[in-house]
């Protein structure tokens, strides 16, 4: 707490008052000063409520769990959405009504496609989420299980032509669905050329025909003959054929195509929670830096490549020729979105009278001031065409949380000199009390909404935490295919198409786990379009790619209209608590529950403590490599806590198992050179007693929350040295 600088009644980290003063606030036109005046304002007038909301939460659980003590074992539906109403937990649902967002820029507003989520602390993360609007799928399929690794076709470090060529057969297939042609198929074009406007395709035997949907030719770029690349576009999306003889895949091709690419990654929440592990000031200013970078354009990072050192920056806008011959501009980068924290965070960065003020407080302001280069026009690219800055808000609970959120949000864009509803609103739909009022959260936001999505992992840790005393829960791997679960996941959409969000903002859905089982993904993830959600989240710029097939697959708007004529989602099936039947585990499947809940903690703990990295690929128990972040060491951690409160299990026994799969992990861990041993000093491995006291402490925490706890333990290995 050494170093601080005080004004305005504020005690500021020296280092995050010098990072506003010298390198965010110069060129937006709001003085150092004032800034900071303006957050003591703003933590005067709402520090207060904020910390009444906080109490309301803890003051709701309590109800919630001595009603369902009182109730164990039965359940009425009716008396307990009787009860819920009058606890101010399920609010009335008033008039219909629609969102009214303005000013919302196209790829929010009208183009479906994936959504990257990454740590913005990590620069090389971030940028490489930035610059993943555009990728090749040559690329990806080659080097994902898409394509099986039959014999002769297995992936090589030089390039085998005879798996390249189940890419090219592969990425045909796609053209001729996304892009057909009038007559015949890409697989026997000879030449792409350009006349009159038009896109001619020449045939194997000389013939020539044209696209079947002309709206489909978008541009080129090179001489209209001999174009070195084509573009096109369906469902709002683009795919650029690349031309050239002097490739070695395109002097094997009939047509000289050396790769295809596409519109991937159309937007990118860039992460200050969930994924980041940011514990002081120290933390917060490399956060905060990155975001900087990233609104002025001006971000950079070394990576190496072998012993070769490369500069990554920014990626400049792609410039074609438009098939009326005039210059045409795409954009070269995702759309960015920032990330706040919850309410329920705190910061010492800057205190009040000794006390902290809310971390979301200080989110806003400084990530805001960033952007102001972005609308100014100071940085070398464009963010927001239509002058807006797009934030999403994480685990608020309720209407009355997300009006405070408007409130803040209104009172940042009066200190920082913006017009009203400039700052926009993603509301992440992760908790049990937004999603059973989400109209209502909705309409509390309805000039500034443009996001709603859900997320199955956070939810399913609210479900578990707000039902804890209603009985023990059913296994993790079944919860998936539970009753409240699938009407969760309907409920959001019905919601968001009835108070008509397309146009004005994303419906979204949840991430892909499993970075390396792309197969899987495609086979499975175009339900989430086929849902009528026009965005879901995806673990890597390669998985970017490969979901943006998807939104070629589906017309995600024709199918938003579909699924207006179906009736709601059912507010009873939400509110079943996934309950076991009959209150038994046997042994076997106890043992492999505890041993996966155990694995999956651990892996990811003892990289956030001893490493200070908040999201990461961790091995799980058979060795998949699976992204994880604070949202699914929240249900994991939730649930052994569930079964330990119930019986299920006992200390001693999940004490046996954390230090069995403690050992594991440090296997898996063997060839990072900074990593730390929990086995077998568990007693004094900081990352070991943080894990247990995600566990043991997890039914007191408030919302069973995971950041008090890695908080606490991961400023202790930092004093310790930990880098």
């Amino acid at each position: 707490m050494k170093n601080r600088i005080k004004t305005s009644g504020l005690s500021i980290d020296n280092s995050l008052y010098q990072l506003i003063d010298q390198e965010i606030a110069p060129g937006t036109g709001v003085e150092s000063k004032q800034f900071w005046q303006s957050l003591a304002e703003i933590n005067a007038a709402m520090g207060g409520r904020n910390r009444e909301l906080m109490l309301e939460r803890d003051q709701i659980q309590g109800k919630l769990d001595d009603w369902h003590k009182t109730h164990f074992g039965k359940i009425d539906m009716q008396e307990y959405k009787n009860f819920l109403r009058e606890t101010g937990y399920l609010v009335d649902e008033g008039e219909p009504f629609k969102v009214s967002t303005e000013n919302v820029d196209d790829e929010v507003a009208l183009i479906a496609g994936p959504q990257l989520v990454v740590p913005v602390d990590n620069s090389r993360y971030a940028l490489n989420a930035a610059n993943a609007r555009w990728s090749s799928l040559y690329d990806a399929l080659y080097g994902t299980d898409i394509i099986l690794e039959v014999e002769g076709c297995k992936k090589t470090a030089k390039y085998n032509p005879v798996r390249g060529q189940q890419v090219i057969r592969y990425v045909r297939d796609f053209l001729d669905q996304a892009a057909p042609l009038a007559i015949g198929s890409h697989h026997y074009v000879t030449r792409y050329k350009v006349r009159s406007g038009k896109l001619i395709v020449v045939m194997g035997d000389g013939s020539e025909t044209e696209l079947g949907w002309r709206e489909c030719f978008a541009g080129y770029r090179g001489d209209a003959d001999t174009p070195s690349s084509i573009l096109l576009r369906n469902h709002n999306l683009h795919i650029e054929v690349l031309i050239g003889e002097g490739f070695y895949i395109g002097q094997g091709d009939l047509a000289n195509v050396y790769d295809v690419v596409v519109e991937s990654a159309i937007t990118t929440i860039m992460d200050c929670e969930d994924s980041v592990a940011a514990v002081d000031a120290e933390d917060k200013i490399r956060v905060y830096r990155n975001w900087c970078g990233l609104m002025k354009g001006d971000l950079t990072t070394t990576v190496m490549r072998g012993n070769e050192a490369m500069e990554r920056s920014l990626n400049p806008d792609l410039e074609f020729i438009a098939p009326d011959g005039e210059p045409a501009t795409l954009p070269g980068r995702s759309m960015m979105f920032v990330r706040n924290v919850g309410m329920h965070m705190y910061t010492d960065a800057v205190t009040c009278d000794g006390e902290e003020i809310a971390e979301g407080f200080l989110d806003a302001m400084v990530t805001v001031l960033a952007a102001k280069h972005d609308l100014l026009g100071n940085g070398k690219f464009k963010n927001s065409r239509k002058g807006s800055v797009y934030i999403v808000k994480p685990k608020m609970h309720g209407p009355v949380e997300v009006a405070e959120t408007v409130a803040l949000f209104g009172r940042v864009e009066e200190a920082l000199g913006l017009a009203s509803n400039t700052l926009k609103i993603g509301i992440m739909d992760e908790e049990r009390r937004t999603t059973v009022n989400l109209k209502e959260c909705i309409r509390a936001a309805s000039e500034r909404v443009v996001f709603i999505n859900t997320g199955f992992l956070d939810r399913t840790g609210d479900e578990i935490h707000t039902s804890m005393e209603a009985d023990a829960i059913i296994p993790k791997n079944k919860i998936k295919n539970s009753k409240w679960l699938l009407a969760y996941e309907d409920w959001n959409v019905d919601i968001g198409l009835e108070v008509g969000l397309p146009g004005h903002g994303q419906i979204g859905k949840g991430m892909w786990a499993a970075p390396d089982n792309m197969a899987a993904m495609m086979e499975q993830k175009i339900a989430h379009p086929r849902a009528g959600a026009n965005t879901a989240w995806v673990p890597s710029p390669t998985a970017a790619c490969l979901h943006a097939m998807h939104y070629h697959q589906v017309d995600v708007r024709a199918r938003q209209r579909q699924l207006t004529s179906c009736p709601r989602a059912q507010l009873e099936d939400i509110l079943t608590i996934p309950v076991l039947d009959g209150r038994k585990v046997n042994e076997s499947d106890l043992i492999k529950e505890l041993e996966n809940n155990a694995q999956g903690i651990l892996g990811y703990v003892v990289r956030w403590i001893d490493q200070g990295i908040g999201c990461s690929k961790v091995p799980d128990i058979a060795d998949v490599e699976l992204m994880e972040d604070r949202a699914t060491l929240r249900i994991s951690s939730q649930h052994l806590a569930n079964w330990l409160h119930h019986g299920i299990t006992d200390k001693q026994q999940v004490r046996k198992v954390f230090e069995k799969m403690a050992e594991i992990v440090d296997r898996q861990n063997v060839r990072d050179p900074e990593y730390r041993n929990m086995a077998p000093d568990f007693d004094n491995n900081i990352a070991f007693q943080a894990a247990l006291d995600l566990v043991f402490k997890g039914r007191e925490t408030a919302n069973g929350y995971t950041e008090s706890v890695l908080h606490e333990h991961r400023r202790e290995a930092k004093a310790q040295g930990h880098r």
